[in-house]
C-alpha cells in the first residue's frame, strides 16, 4: 500500500474483561501511524455491523473516552455480535468486500475466538481472491483460552482468560468463607463455572487454594466422572471435613440437560432450563448426604466476563499489546495473520509477542491438557497451577468513579455516511 487507507475494528462472539484493552491498542497505535492508517471505524455489533455499513467513527472520539476503554468490560462500546460468515454465504461475503470499497478501507482487525478467527481468514482470502488491497489482522479473545494448540506453540493464552481466572480465584475465596461458617446447615456449595466443554475456568478454582486447605473438588469436562462417582466423592469429603466445595463446568456431563444452542451450534449452557450446578445439588440432596443440611447451588452468568473489578492488571497489558501487534503486523501489509502471545522459557514470567497465520487458527480449539487433570479426577495439577497464577496479577485494577459509580467509556454516535444500498443479513432473510 502506498497511501494511507481507512480501518475498520470489529468484535466477534462473547466478550470478556479486557477485550476493550485490545481494542483501545488498537485505535491508540493506528494514531500513531497517520501516513499509514486513515479514519478508524468500528463495526457496529461486529461483522453485521460491516455487513449493514453501520460504521462508527473512533477516530472523532474524546481521548479520554479512548483511555477508559481499559477500565470498560464486555462489548457495549462498539458492541459485539454472533453471527458467522458460512462458506455457502456469498452474497454476506460480497457485501464486505463492497463495503470496504466504499469506504475506502485497507485494514480490517477483527477480535474474537476461534469462530472470529474464522471469520478474519476467510475476509483476508477473499481479500485476495477480489484483488481488494486490504490487510485483515485476528486479535485473539476469548475467556476459554481455546485458542490455538494444545501444545501451546501457536499461543500461550488468550486475552480474557486471566481475568476470568482471576475472578474465579476471588469466588471460590469467598466461597469457602460461605460455607464454613454456614457447614451445619449447608455442607455443600455447589458452583457452576463457564467453559463449554474445556475446563480452563473451572481449573482456576484452585488458584484460590494452592496449598489444597480447603474441602474443594474440581470438576472438568475432561475428567469424565459419572454421576454415581462425584456423589461418592463428595460423601467421603463430608465424612472427613464435615463440609464440601463443589466446583462444576457448565459442560459436564450428567445427563440430559435441556440445552438450548446459539447460532454458531455451541450449548448455551447458562441459559439452559436446567444448569448442572442444579442437577448436581439434586443429586446430591437425593443421595442422603451423611451429615444434615443440603447442598446449594450457585451459579455465576455473564458476570464473569462484564465485571471490570475482577480483571487481573496482567491481562489488561497483555490484551492491550496484542492489540499493538496487530497494528505492527498491518503496518508491514502482511495479511493473514493473527497476533499472538508466546511464553518464553524460564522461571521467571516473561512473554512475547509475534504474529502466527490465521489458517492455522481458524476454528481451532485446543484441549485441557491431560496430564494437568490430577489422578484423583477432582483437581488439577501444581504445573497448572504454576502456568496460570502469573495471569491473575498481583494487584486489584483500579477502576475510576463519580460519585460512587464506575465510569466507563461512552463514545458519541458519530457513524460514516451510508454510501450503499441498505442490506438484510443473508442469513436472516425469510425463505
Amino acid at each position: 500500500m502506498n497511501k494511507k487507507r481507512n480501518v475498520i475494528v470489529a468484535q466477534s462472539g462473547g466478550p470478556s474483561p479486557v477485550i476493550n484493552s485490545s481494542l483501545r491498542g488498537i485505535i491508540e497505535t493506528c494514531k500513531e501511524f497517520p501516513d499509514i492508517f486513515g479514519t478508524i471505524y468500528a463495526g457496529w455489533h461486529g461483522i453485521e455491523g460491516v455487513l449493514r455499513e453501520e460504521l462508527l467513527n473512533l477516530s472523532v472520539q474524546d481521548e479520554e473516552e479512548v483511555a477508559l476503554l481499559r477500565y470498560t468490560p464486555a462489548a457495549g462500546s462498539i458492541g459485539t455480535c454472533r453471527y458467522k460468515l458460512k462458506k455457502d454465504q456469498e452474497e454476506d461475503f460480497n457485501r464486505v468486500i463492497e463495503v470496504m470499497k466504499a469506504h475506502d478501507v485497507g485494514y480490517f482487525f477483527y477480535i474474537g475466538g476461534n469462530d472470529s478467527m474464522d471469520t478474519a481468514h476467510k475476509v483476508a482470502k477473499l481479500a485476495i481472491e477480489k484483488g481488494l488491497d486490504l490487510v485483515a489482522v485476528g486479535v485473539p479473545k476469548t475467556i476459554d483460552n481455546d485458542v490455538g494448540d494444545s501444545e501451546f506453540k501457536l499461543i500461550d493464552h488468550t486475552p480474557g482468560y486471566g481475568s476470568v481466572a482471576r475472578y474465579w480465584m476471588s469466588v471460590v475465596q469467598n466461597a469457602n468463607e460461605e460455607n464454613a461458617g454456614s457447614c451445619p446447615a449447608d455442607p455443600v456449595l455447589v458452583l457452576q463455572a463457564m467453559g463449554r466443554k474445556i475446563g480452563f475456568i473451572p481449573a482456576a478454582a484452585r488458584l484460590a487454594d494452592p496449598k489444597r486447605e480447603m474441602p474443594l473438588q474440581i470438576y472438568l469436562t475432561e475428567a469424565g466422572i459419572t454421576a454415581e462417582e462425584l456423589c461418592d466423592r463428595v460423601h467421603d469429603q463430608l465424612k472427613r471435613d464435615g463440609r464440601c466445595i463443589v466446583v462444576v463446568s457448565e459442560g459436564l456431563e450428567l445427563g440430559e440437560i435441556g440445552a438450548t444452542r446459539d447460532s454458531f451450534g455451541h450449548v448455551q449452557y447458562s441459559a439452559s432450563k436446567i444448569t448442572v450446578a442444579q442437577q448436581v445439588v439434586n443429586l446430591l440432596n437425593e443421595s442422603k448426604l451423611p451429615v444434615r443440611g443440603a447442598a446449594r447451588g450457585q451459579v455465576s452468568g455473564t458476570d464473569q466476563r462484564s465485571t471490570a473489578i475482577y480483571a487481573s492488571v496482567v491481562d489488561l497489558d497483555e490484551a492491550y499489546k496484542v492489540g499493538q501487534q496487530a497494528v505492527l503486523i498491518a503496518c508491514s501489509g502482511e495479511n493473514g495473520w493473527m497476533a499472538t502471545i508466546l511464553r518464553e522459557r524460564g522461571p521467571i514470567y516473561n512473554v512475547r509477542y509475534d504474529k502466527v497465520p490465521l489458517d492455522q487458527v481458524a476454528n481451532s480449539e485446543r484441549h485441557f491438557p491431560k496430564h494437568w487433570i490430577a489422578p484423583n479426577r477432582t483437581d488439577v495439577t501444581d504445573e497448572f497451577v504454576r502456568y496460570a497464577k502469573p495471569l491473575v496479577g498481583e494487584d486489584w485494577a483500579s477502576v475510576p468513579t463519580v460519585n460512587g459509580r464506575q465510569r466507563f467509556t461512552r463514545f458519541r454516535p458519530v457513524f460514516a455516511e451510508k454510501r450503499l444500498p441498505e442490506y438484510t443479513l443473508q442469513a436472516l432473510r425469510k425463505k
